[in-house]
């Protein structure tokens, strides 16, 4: 059985392997941005989106969740 892709409702305590990530959101997403680096240390950047300022959207909403999520879990304290 496939694992599937979930957001974690709070502060994770490890990183999940890079493979892990990609392999759960197969089949699960409408549209997909993925920022990384190269081990390297180049960056990476691929979107199966073409419109810059949708891209750019996406971004921003998901910065704001995860201050949201930060602001939450602070609130606790």
């Amino acid at each position: 059985m496939r694992n599937r892709f979930l957001i974690v409702p709070g502060l994770t305590c490890s990183d999940i392997p890079v493979d892990d990530v990609l392999e759960a959101a197969i089949g699960e997403l409408r549209d997909v941005v993925i920022i990384g680096t190269y081990k390297d240390g180049r960056e990476f950047f691929a979107s199966s989106i073409a419109d810059g300022p949708n891209v750019n959207w996406m971004l921003d909403r998901a910065k704001k969740a995860l201050i949201e999520i930060i602001d939450a879990e602070r609130s606790k304290i």
